[in-house]
């Protein structure tokens, strides 16, 4: 595996040798290793480097860079992963963000491209460049819903929104508002900040005011902890919810005892000890948490490294099916290799089993996300 760590990438480290005399599959990765989305992007890329080095007949080379949670850094990276080194399939951004700054790019030199980012935008509405894209997150569209769904079990009437102002916030409250308002949940609130924010006090003081039954906060990694820790300050005792975008160790380290009873609609990979026996993601999510952890340590697993690992099993499942008609590193297999992954019926995965169709690149069902909360530090599925 080659990893270049500088967002302007101009260091270059060789991990894996592949043998120059077999047909090799290329792959090229961005993730945000350093930077606000930092949290997100270090479990991706330690889940990579879990991934194997031959799949079906092919030795597989992985490019790695990172794009420092800066989307036009991602857009240059993955124009030189195309460009330059002519990878055939392309895994990431981490954000959303970034991921969208990749699409273009991706449809242009006609490389499949799996996103680990959330947006539903990110594949949505198809078109020609979004066919070329797939993604591992669920939906925020699905998310969302499951949030809605839950509220309305307990009672909620009146929610406050506290958003990062770009396009992963931006796009759940989108996809939020309007599922709520059918649900006949007032949203009296609607406040944003900053990834790189370090005080949302003027935003906290504004949701007490509005009085709400519950919070939901939509952000990406760490600075997901903020508003809530600022509504704790102030006593709030409303619900709080958040987004798959928090769910990692860190963002229990920053929270502290604020993120306590948090509720969030998410994957089941972060409680898949706890998942019962036959539940639809419990093997593979059991199988992966127990070789990550024996890598990085133990409970290190979250929702981020099983994207990125989600995104590899993809690949496993279409690869030698794509090798089947044509030869890596030609426009031909890439073309191959989306036809395979859109073709995609059942895979399992960290998340559930995916079946992809030409409308659908995320390919989870309606009911994949459960309910977690932090109890005691860890979390748990919710009762």
């Amino acid at each position: 595996m080659r990893e270049i760590t500088a967002a302007l990438a101009t260091t270059c480290v060789l991990f894996a040798l592949i043998s120059p005399s077999s047909a090799q599959v290329k792959i090229g990765i961005v993730v945000s290793a350093t930077g606000p989305a930092s949290s997100l992007g270090v479990p991706e890329r330690n889940a990579l480097s879990l991934a194997p080095k031959r799949i079906g007949d092919q030795d597989v080379e992985y490019v790695v860079l990172d794009d420092a949670t800066d989307p036009t850094n991602a857009r240059r990276h993955i124009e030189r992963l195309t460009t330059d080194e002519r990878v055939d399939l392309v895994i990431g951004s981490s954000t959303s963000p970034s991921s969208l700054a990749m699409v273009e790019v991706a449809g242009r030199t006609q490389t499949p491209m799996i996103s680990l980012g959330a947006s539903r935008a990110i594949i949505h509405p198809m078109d020609d460049a979004k066919r070329w894209v797939f993604k591992t997150p669920y939906n925020d569209a699905t998310t969302a819903a499951a949030t809605v769904d839950h509220m309305t079990a307990n009672g909620v009437s009146r929610v406050a929104t506290v958003a990062v102002n770009d396009a992963y916030g931006e796009g759940w409250i989108q996809q939020f508002r309007p599922l709520a308002e059918k649900a006949g949940i007032e949203i009296v609130a609607s406040e944003v900040y900053g990834a790189k924010d370090t005080s949302v006090t003027a935003q906290a003081l504004k949701v007490l005011a509005s009085n709400p039954d519950a919070v939901l906060v939509a952000a990406s990694g760490t600075p997901g902890a903020l508003p809530q820790a600022a509504l704790a300050e102030r006593n709030f005792r409303g619900k709080i919810y958040q987004t798959t975008g928090v769910v990692n160790a860190d963002y229990i380290r920053v929270g502290g005892r604020a993120v306590e009873g948090v509720f969030i609609a998410a994957n089941p990979l972060s409680v898949a000890s706890q998942l019962p026996d036959g539940h639809a993601a419990k093997e593979a999510a059991v199988a992966f948490t127990q070789q990550y952890d024996s890598a990085f340590g133990q409970g290190s697993t979250s929702a981020f490294s099983g994207y990125a690992w989600d995104a590899v099993l993809i690949a496993q499942a279409a690869i030698p099916e794509a090798a089947k008609l044509a030869t890596p590193g030609t426009p031909e297999f890439r073309s191959a290799l989306r036809d395979a992954i859109e073709g995609l019926n059942g895979v399992a995965t960290t998340a559930g089993p995916i079946t992809m169709t030409a409308e659908d690149h995320n390919g989870y069902a309606p009911d994949a996300p459960i309910i977690i909360t932090v109890t005691d530090g860890r979390f748990v599925v919710a009762n």
